[in-house]
């Protein structure tokens, strides 16, 4: 069955856009991870109030909102928790702000949220990387502890380390033993566990690195579970954190009128894992089940499992994000995605030069799960028919792709740092065209989003090989992102 495509220029207005787009049967393998289902929840306008007699105060939370993060706290078994209503990055900042001063030399991992390079120009850090292995078909993999004593046996006053895991596409790192490294040289690690909020309600997903004692773990709430965008939470996991430092924080990254709304949203997500979580999340892992096995059948298209990261030594791998590789099927994952999207109105997360990704919560429904797989069987099915026509094989070369790994190599590879990210502003800086750019000093972050990971950052030497890559990225529609100049014409660097 082919679908009319919705008609996204009928509406000029954001809520009728909003509004018509609800009424189709777009089905969303996307953030949020409450997926537009019909929770019970009252209408917003109703309770949208402020700091008034008897609610309490966020940033002096004494009553009922301290009760709630209370009952966060028990649930993921933290040391404190709060509540976040700037979403993940407002956690982030705090983080970064509570355990670092200006001037310090912190590790982070290059694939890193953009936030983390905030806080890294906002409160003038010094920066050390730590680049996680590029596996096949360009996904980040983990953050080897290995690399990370690696840059502490050459900078050990290192004070704070900052890593992601799990990934966007779900690859999990050893926390615990980068934890005791970091302790080890008495640093602090923040894990910005935005994609992992699930983690802590069922074995079936990797343990949290609240578990794993992170000093500060960051999570969004809205990404895979029940609950509103922008909605995240903080937890303290270690007993070597001064909370008062992070309560100041928060209060300077947070608004000082936050939603009701928001935080209303957080608590009855919290009820609902606490009251239902159990049956969801069995009822969840069995659709998982179903949906990997009904695709062992796909002979181009290939839906990644645990099977294909031994190779890579990962620790974890989070199964509720499904990465449909087409590495072996005559077109690629751009393709792939509007496929889905114009055919089969499934509406992904993300694509790359190589995979789709798809990400999934308890709150999807079996007839979901049920429309992919067939899409994907389908799709695989016309595949197989056109190249048996052609007289070709899946092993042929003509039915494969490019791999994206040595794309994505270059694209995130080591890049010759002149300066901190925070001196490069304080330069005169100029545009200039992307061709006459080579050898200069960038001044601003080039990124392909999503993820979000900077291919360079600000201080940092443009190469010929940058350059081919943005060229290569444009060509095939991914989307390149962070440059002033939109047309991608010209690019703001360091005036010489």
């Amino acid at each position: 069955m082919e679908y009319q495509v919705f008609p996204y220029e009928a509406y000029s207005g954001l809520y009728e856009r909003l509004d018509a787009y609800a009424k189709t049967n777009y089905y969303p393998f996307h953030m949020p991870g409450h997926k537009r289902a019909s929770i019970d929840f009252s209408n917003p306008y109703r309770i949208d109030l402020t700091e008034i007699d008897g609610f309490d105060n966020l940033h002096h939370a004494e009553g009922i909102l301290f009760q709630s993060q209370e009952k966060l706290r028990k649930l993921y078994h933290s040391i404190k928790s709060y509540y976040l209503i700037n979403g993940s990055t407002g956690g982030i900042l705090s983080a970064i702000g509570a355990l670092a001063k200006p001037g310090d030399r912190i590790m982070i991992a290059r694939n890193c949220h953009k936030s983390v390079y905030h806080a890294v120009k906002i409160f003038s850090l010094k920066t050390e990387y730590v680049y996680p292995e590029v596996m096949e078909c360009g996904i980040q993999g983990k953050i080897d502890p290995i690399e990370v004593e690696r840059v502490f046996q050459k900078y050990p006053e290192i004070n704070l380390v900052v890593v992601t895991s799990p990934t966007y596409d779900g690859i999990v790192s050893d926390i615990a033993k980068i934890v005791e490294i970091a302790h080890q040289y008495h640093a602090y690690c923040i894990v910005d566990e935005a994609h992992g909020a699930h983690f802590s309600f069922s074995s079936f997903f990797p343990e949290s690195a609240v578990n794993d004692h992170a000093d500060l773990v960051i999570q969004s709430l809205h990404k895979t579970l029940p609950s509103f965008t922008q909605t995240a939470v903080l937890h303290i996991a270690s007993d070597r954190i001064d909370s008062r430092k992070v309560e100041e924080m928060l209060g300077i990254f947070q608004s000082s009128s936050p939603s009701y709304v928001l935080m209303a949203g957080i608590d009855r997500c919290m009820e609902m894992l606490e009251r239902d979580g159990k049956q969801l999340f069995e009822q969840y892992e069995k659709r998982l089940i179903q949906f990997y096995q009904a695709c062992k059948k796909l002979k181009y298209l290939h839906v990644l499992t645990e099977k294909d990261y031994e190779a890579y030594d990962v620790p974890a791998v989070d199964r509720s994000k499904i990465i449909i590789d087409t590495g072996n099927a005559p077109i690629d994952g751009v393709q792939l995605y509007q496929l889905l999207l114009h055919k089969y109105h499934l509406q992904m997360e993300m694509y790359s030069a190589h995979y789709v990704l798809a990400i999934t919560s308890i709150m999807d429904t079996q007839d979901g799960f049920d429309r992919l797989a067939q899409a994907l069987l389908e799709t695989d099915q016309d595949m197989d028919r056109l190249m048996q026509q052609k007289g070709l094989s899946a092993e042929h070369p003509e039915a494969k792709s490019v791999y994206a790994q040595e794309f994505l190599k270059k694209a995130y590879a080591e890049r010759g740092k002149v300066m901190e990210i925070s001196e490069a502003s304080y330069y005169n800086i100029e545009e200039t065209l992307v061709s006459d750019s080579i050898g200069k000093v960038c001044a601003e972050y080039i990124y392909l989003y999503p993820p979000g990971i900077p291919m360079i950052v600000p201080g940092e030497r443009i190469s010929e090989e940058l350059l081919t890559i943005l060229a290569q990225g444009q060509k095939i529609g991914l989307h390149i992102q962070g440059m002033t100049d939109k047309q991608h014409q010209k690019i703001l660097t360091v005036k010489d």
